[in-house]
């Protein structure tokens, strides 16, 4: 792929971020996802690629944009897989609360992990701990390893973990291993990218989340030289067909970087919608400019860039009024 594409792909990222920021504590989470997945949709249009959508918003009956095999790209370019969140964090969106983003991961076709929208048990480090892991290790082990490795006692660990009820039992476990456990509200794409990035202190992510999120993640830490583990956690006969169906012989097997993302080149690229882990949120300037914080990396060179840019609205189609004008009509 060539690497100009990785300012075309920001481009985009930046278009559903602006679009979905006008909708911050509106309530309204759909409003604010419709709102980045149509301006998302819009600018890939003028992008490089020929680009087949293997992670989006879901099935083509359920979804009428951006849906799984979508063919997105002005077809002039490398063929590619195209992984996207255009809002990750659409409750996020709607409360005003922090870590939403919208995210984008490009591959060489064939590369990324079909993945159906059920949940996967992850396990997440940087480069120190990249390959010396395993995810089919009771948690102790882990941590010793973990320890030993480092160089850390078990007591300087951080262990990031989202805070949601199914997690309690883990928490618990850490806790009682002596670790520090950093529970994260929202973002499971933000918190496994933090164990990879270099000013962070977060040595492991664990714990399930979306298992799109885990390959978006994935992608991003093989361009910080990190690794993501997971392993598919379908509930029921009919999440197990779903596996099935999107090619997944095995579906309870162990995941390594090279089943999600594949072992050529990957971009990825993101940019922060309210503020959270590592990017800085959209901020509007007057009535009409905003500002944007987008990262931009790719794993062939694990060059990591970040971006700020001023946008004057107007030329970009952007109502400021959107958000406040749907919440009147509710």
């Amino acid at each position: 792929m060539e690497r100009e594409l990785a300012l075309e792909i920001v481009r985009v990222t930046e278009m559903g971020a602006l679009s979905s920021a006008c909708f911050i504590g509106r309530g309204d989470k759909n409003a604010a996802d419709q709102a980045a997945t149509t301006a998302i949709r819009s600018m890939f249009d003028s992008v490089s690629i020929d680009g087949t959508v293997v992670i989006g918003e879901g099935e083509m009956d359920d979804a009428p944009m951006l849906y799984i095999g979508e063919k997105v790209g002005n077809k002039q370019g490398p063929s590619v897989d195209v992984a996207v969140d255009p809002l990750e964090g659409t409750e996020v969106v709607a409360r005003g609360l922090e870590n939403a983003q919208s995210v984008i991961a490009i591959a060489d076709r064939g590369s990324l992990l079909h993945a159906p929208d059920i949940y996967m048990e992850k396990l997440a480090c940087g480069p120190q701990l990249a390959g010396k892991l395993s995810l089919e290790d009771p948690v102790d082990v882990t941590l010793q390893k973990a320890s030993q490795i480092t160089g850390k006692a078990i007591s300087e660990l951080k262990i990031m973990v989202l805070d949601r009820e199914r997690h309690q039992g883990l928490i618990n476990s850490l806790r009682q291993a002596g670790v520090r456990v950093k529970l994260l509200d929202h973002g499971d794409i933000a918190g496994a990218i933090a164990t990879a990035l270099p000013d962070n202190e977060v040595d492991l992510y664990m714990g399930s989340g979306g298992a799109p999120e885990g390959v978006l993640a994935a992608a991003a830490l093989k361009c910080l030289g990190g690794e993501m583990q997971g392993r598919l956690l379908p509930q029921g006969p009919f999440e197990l067909q779903r596996c099935h169906m999107m090619g997944l012989d095995d579906p309870l097997r162990v995941l390594h970087m090279e089943d999600m993302v594949g072992t050529g080149d990957v971009i990825f690229a993101a940019t922060g919608v309210s503020t959270g882990e590592f990017l800085t949120g959209v901020r509007f300037i007057g009535n009409d400019r905003a500002e944007t914080h987008s990262v931009i990396m790719r794993a062939q060179s694990r060059t990591i860039r970040y971006i700020r840019s001023i946008h004057y609205l107007p030329s970009k189609g952007i109502d400021l009024d959107a958000g406040f004008r749907h919440a009147e009509a509710m």
